[in-house]
């Protein structure tokens, strides 16, 4: 890529955000802003070549953006679309229409980026739509980005982001920061889905790549932006400090070879001292504005405690049983009982780990349930039960590097009945 093109393409990726929100607080519709602005990008990639790269790229490009805007309220194409105020001024006074689109556009403000972020995670989408407007609109990837993170095919990709678009014209969604209680509503949505796309980069869900680094990246991208948007919200803070936490783990999670490695293997010296310090302090600032027994708060906890252990033998399990009940009264899901079900098993034995696991059965079937009943099993010395658990979850996982480490631990527990059943301490 030449030098005109690594600038336009980081211009892009900085600014696209805040372009796209300040047309869309005057269009009213964020897929007639989104063109808007990708004309302005056209613009550049046909200009810079030849004219040279501004000094100031982004408001070259935002200067564009309002020009094209300004042409679509001329041709009447948008009248439908704006503040009757501004309506009324523009026909009365359409000599000064540049003046006034451009006082409107100048004041691209973090509001405009709170309405979009709003606006793309809006509950009238499906989860899947959410996620793909959000990384389209709010991270400035292209759909082709998306598709090869979620290796989905980008028709597909495209297809959802057409949908959503789609959707939200037709459901007439206000482009507004909801209030009051309507905010703490929606800000579960918005939460739900930054922490999807980090989740699927921490543990990709198929594919050769144990883990997506770019998209934890873009989480957090997401987490921090929240966070400075909406200072105030304790969860918003409580998710950037279990998205720092777990991201300050990203190197030891890896081996040499890109085979996963789990917590109580990992190589803590590698561990990123910097974004744990970003967590405990995020951490810290949910609990100050009295969030500490919500549920982003509560993971956030019991991660700090696996982050604060110098080694796995010195985690503090009973305090994360303890936060983990607190959870399960909080926010109750089967995924939440089979994590507590682990902490159990480490504080109190494998079998009390096992009996803990009837509350995570409607988890059967997934290759984590079969996992850790696998591992109770074997620390109980039931071998055979132990190898046909791993048989079930090897057969459950489609990520690569998981089937790898599951076959591994196959073989290895296969080889030990055969020792055992060799010197008869397993008899037909």
């Amino acid at each position: 890529m030449s030098e005109v093109g690594r600038a336009i393409e980081t211009v892009w990726k900085l600014e696209s955000t805040r372009l796209i929100a300040a047309i869309a607080r005057v269009t009213r519709d964020i897929g007639l802003a989104e063109e808007l602005a990708q004309d302005a990008l056209l613009a550049a990639l046909e200009r810079w070549p030849t004219e040279g790269i501004p000094e100031n790229p982004a408001p070259w490009l935002m200067t564009v953006a309002k020009r094209r805007a300004i042409d679509n309220l001329r041709r009447g194409q948008m009248l439908l679309q704006k503040h009757a105020e501004l309506a009324r001024e523009l026909q009365a006074q359409q000599e000064s229409l540049g003046k006034a689109m451009d006082g409107a556009l100048d004041q691209v403000i973090d509001d405009d980026v709170l309405r979009l972020i709003f606006t793309a995670c809006h509950p009238a989408l499906t989860m899947e739509g959410r996620v793909a407007l959000t990384l389209r609109l709010i991270g400035g990837l292209t759909t082709a980005e998306i598709a090869r993170a979620f290796l989905a095919p980008e028709k597909t990709i495209g297809q959802r982001i057409f949908r959503a678009k789609k959707t939200l014209a037709e459901a007439q969604v206000a482009f507004e920061t909801p209030r009051g209680e309507d905010l703490h509503r929606r800000l579960q949505s918005v939460l739900s889905v930054i922490y999807l796309i980090f989740n699927e980069g921490h543990t990709a869900t198929a594919g050769g790549e144990w883990m997506r680094a770019s998209l934890c990246e873009e989480a957090l991208r997401l987490g921090r932006m929240l966070a400075r948007l909406l200072p105030g919200e304790s969860e918003v803070h409580a998710l950037l400090a279990l998205m720092e936490f777990n991201a300050a783990r990203t190197a030891a999670r890896r081996g040499s070879n890109g085979e996963a490695v789990l917590l109580p293997d990992q190589d803590r010296s590698l561990w990123d001292p910097a974004r744990l310090q970003h967590g405990l302090a995020a951490l810290e600032q949910a609990q100050r504005l009295g969030g500490g027994s919500k549920p982003y708060a509560l993971q956030a906890a019991i991660t700090a405690c696996h982050m604060r252990a110098r080694t796995a033998e010195e985690t503090d399990w009973n305090r994360i049983v303890l936060l983990y009940d607190t959870l399960l009264q909080t926010a109750p899901s089967p995924v939440v009982s089979l994590n507590r079900a682990v902490a159990v098993g480490m504080a109190q034995g494998p079998a009390a780990g096992l009996d803990a696991l009837g509350g995570a059965a409607a988890l059967s079937g997934h290759h984590l349930f079969h996992s850790v009943r696998a591992d109770f099993l074997n620390r109980l010395g039931r071998l055979p039960e132990a190898c046909e658990e791993l048989q079930r979850a090897l057969a459950s996982t489609q990520n690569l590097r998981e089937q790898e480490m599951l076959a591994a631990r196959l073989k290895h527990l296969q080889e030990s009945t055969q020792a055992k059943q060799n010197a008869g301490i397993y008899r037909s």
